[in-house]
């Protein structure tokens, strides 16, 4: 445990800087979890939490967007740099417009500031939690200033990002590299999924890791069924409820939408298939060229869904879920997924299968696999799939709620 000077033992506080997130709040994965993890300590007197975020360019830090805010502190051109949110000091980090490479600058732009902001108000023993390993060719001598002022680091390394197709060869062996560096110099890896703990452990043998998963919502939508924003979205997409399957994702090789759409277009399915996602679209020009689905009036790509109540009403009223995802941890729409669709249809690997367990059913990407188990869910009765729901809910709450994650990593950051 940690504190600030002249602090007395009774009144240690621990400082967390969390590194990593663009935003908080905002859309994505550790955007949300963030904004869940401070509210889940909001009132925790032993934890002081800063929080760094992007002044600019994508995903930044809109403060606007947040419900309340305080001790606001603005730049010599009236721009907030730093406030207060839900107890935690959040710290806005102004970046260049350098492409990809942004990432990488924002990364160790904001753990420096970190570092110095410690020195300056003489915080002991502070904890650095770097979320992804973005920062390897300068995690050693940041893991070296962090120790000079009796810092641990931590880092929670996501999922494979040197597997994701979308990188060059020469990016996915800096990514591979960058995730051994990161590793190699933390005090403690927390994993979000029980797979990439055991890969971290096998593949660097580190002496240090836990398993932290990621958290949902099992709290239905405020939106009824004839709520208006949900039926004018139904009548522009032209869907109905429980008549369509639906998928939420980022549009990606590596989350499966060819096997995806291919084995719909061979299903029986009389229902729809709406596909819930930011289109790329060189990515969706090959598709057609492969699989022509724009020949098949089921398949629907139905643009994104920003708006977090009616996103979990179009969950709640879909008859099934489709989840693609093979690269990386606990996957956040995959745990939505669970919290809010009765019947979920997830790719069987390893990620997917250590979180669904026997409340989903599973396919893989052998030929007309997946529209088999298309065919077999359109068939099922209903008592076998409100039996599903509860498995998936129970699934949810006892082992993914933001509560029990909350409570997880308090006991690692304010534990003596």
């Amino acid at each position: 445990m940690s504190s600030s000077n002249n602090s007395t033992e009774s009144s240690y506080v621990q400082h967390v800087f969390i590194i990593g997130s663009k935003s908080i709040g905002q859309y994505g994965g550790y955007e949300t979890f963030v904004d869940r993890l401070l509210g889940e300590h909001e009132n925790e007197k032993s934890i002081k939490y800063h929080v760094a975020c992007k002044a600019n360019g994508d995903g930044y830090m809109d403060e606007t967007k947040l419900t309340s805010i305080s001790d606001v502190v603005k730049d010599e051109e009236g721009k907030v740099k730093e406030f207060t949110y839900k107890n935690a000091h959040v710290f806005k980090i102004p970046c260049p417009n350098i492409g990809p490479a942004v990432a990488v600058y924002y990364d160790r732009a904001a753990l420096i500031y970190s570092i110095q902001y410690c020195k300056k108000h003489n915080i002991q023993h502070p904890i650095f939690y770097v979320l992804t390993c973005r920062i390897g060719l300068f995690m050693n001598g940041l893991a070296k200033q962090i120790k000079a002022i009796g810092g641990k680091y931590y880092l929670n390394p996501d999922g494979h990002e040197w597997k994701r197709a979308k990188w060059a060869k020469p990016v996915r062996a800096y990514w591979k590299w960058s995730e051994k560096t990161m590793v190699g110099c933390s005090d403690l890896v927390i994993c979000d999924s029980v797979n990439i703990e055991k890969y971290i452990k096998e593949e660097y043998n580190h002496p240090h890791t836990t398993y932290i998963a990621y958290g949902a919502d099992i709290e239905p939508s405020t939106m009824n069924d004839d709520d208006a924003k949900f039926t004018s979205w139904l009548k522009e997409k032209e869907l109905k409820i429980g008549e369509y399957y639906l998928v939420v994702g980022r549009f990606v090789p590596e989350n499966n939408y060819e096997t995806m759409i291919r084995e719909f277009m061979r299903s029986k399915s009389k229902k729809n298939f709406a596909l819930i996602t930011n289109v790329n679209d060189k990515f969706l020009n090959v598709l057609e060229e492969k699989l022509h689905f724009k020949s098949d009036p089921r398949i629907k790509f139905v643009g994104t869904v920003y708006d977090k109540e009616l996103l979990k009403k179009i969950r709640e009223c879909a008859y099934g879920y489709f989840h693609g995802h093979e690269v990386g941890g606990t996957n956040p729409s995959l745990l939505e997924a669970l919290g809010s669709t009765k019947l979920n249809l997830l790719l069987d690997v390893g990620f997917n299968k250590e979180v669904g367990q026997d409340s989903a059913l599973y396919w893989n990407k052998t030929n007309g696999n997946l529209s088999e188990l298309i065919n077999e869910a359109d068939s099922m009765s209903q008592i076998m799939i409100d039996e599903y729901g509860c498995k998936a809910k129970e699934r949810i709450k006892t082992a993914f709620s933001w509560k029990f994650i909350g409570d997880q990593y308090l006991k690692w950051f304010a534990s003596k």
